[in-house]
């Protein structure tokens, strides 16, 4: 393996092992976040006041960190799929902290992850040698790279518009589509400031191009996107299904992007991208079993009149007067006409 791939892969490990974490602790920080106020899932934001949700973005931000310099040192079909490590991470945490019990099959699942990903990083392309931000520049504007981010574009306001307001809680695709479409471009942009970064840190002064400044720009608005409908996500949806379905769409994008942009599979031999591509579908089976081990959070139910907690039940009487009696009241009056069952009272 190439020095240059070994460090990103021991990178990757590294950013595997916060994120899987940062995934737990932000949940509990939900799971406090939606006793005191609005669920993030419904627009409220008062998960920002929990110090252990900060402790879970300070976790991801680690993680990140680390992914971000694997980037600069391995090609993005390398980085990417390594990723599946964070949701074994994510499940073992899960089954201890927040009680998503792992089953045996799910441990299957585990391993299969770790097989894919062992051939993947085996039959990895060497990363390509860029000197500028410049040459970045022009593979990102080649007319291939513009197609997939013009679509990668349309595909997300549609979801954001149409899809959020009717489906986002009920069809989990809805909001990890929506961070999986985005998170493509994030990694080109982010791949692009590293190479940057490196190449201004050797010496070559990479800042002074206002290119840099775009994909910065880029980057830190596709995040931003990211974060807040994974919020919504794990808000939402059990942990052990939002982790496998984000890895495999996150992944299969990012891999899209990385060989439209970066020509990754140039100069690769058959058995090589045959290989790799084994080993991620080997990875996404592991992802798949791992997820029909779990059992989903029961839905949120959107519906008013739906039976929540039977607490207080009003009577009508003749007299068109109305009285209320809870559970520790007594009988109601004889003169009692019409029962109507009040199931929440706001």
């Amino acid at each position: 393996m190439y020095s240059s791939n070994l460090t990103g892969f021991v990178l990757a490990l590294v950013s595997s092992a916060f994120i899987g974490s940062s995934f737990i602790i932000k949940k509990k920080g939900l799971q406090r976040a939606r006793a005191n106020g609005p669920r993030a899932s419904v627009g409220g934001y008062g998960y920002l006041l929990q110090p252990l949700w900060w402790l879970g973005m300070i976790t991801m931000i680690v993680g990140e960190i680390a992914n971000f310099v694997a980037y600069i040192y391995a090609p993005a079909v390398l980085v990417t799929p390594l990723g599946a490590l964070s949701i074994i991470v994510s499940a073992v945490l899960a089954h201890f902290m927040l009680k998503e019990k792992l089953q045996r099959m799910g441990m299957l699942g585990c391993l299969m992850c770790i097989v894919g990903s062992t051939i993947i990083v085996l039959h990895a392309p060497q990363e390509r040698s860029l000197t500028s931000v410049q040459e970045i520049w022009l593979l990102a504007v080649q007319p291939a790279f513009l197609l997939y981010t013009a679509s990668a574009m349309a595909v997300t306001l549609f979801l954001i518009l149409y899809c959020v307001p009717r489906y986002g809680q009920t069809n989990i695709l809805v909001y990890i589509g929506i961070c999986s479409v985005i998170g493509s471009l994030t990694v080109m942009s982010v791949k692009a400031i590293g190479i940057a970064i490196k190449l201004t840190l050797e010496g070559a002064n990479q800042l002074v191009y206002y290119q840099t400044w775009i994909f910065l720009m880029v980057a830190v608005s596709c995040i931003i996107i990211q974060l807040n409908y994974l919020n919504m996500a794990l808000d939402t949806f059990n942990t052990a299904v939002v982790s496998p379905i984000y890895y495999a769409l996150f992944t299969s994008f990012t891999i899209l992007a990385s060989a439209i942009m970066f020509k990754d599979y140039s100069g690769q031999s058959i058995s090589s991208i045959a290989s790799e591509l084994c080993g991620f579908i080997t990875v996404l089976s592991g992802t798949v079993v791992l997820h029909s081990t779990r059992e989903p959070d029961p839905p949120i139910s959107t519906d008013l009149y739906s039976p929540l907690s039977p607490k207080v039940t009003w009577y009508i009487q003749g007299n068109g007067e109305s009285w209320k009696q809870k559970e520790e009241d007594g009988p109601p009056p004889f003169n009692l006409i019409t029962v109507v069952r009040q199931d929440h009272f706001t």
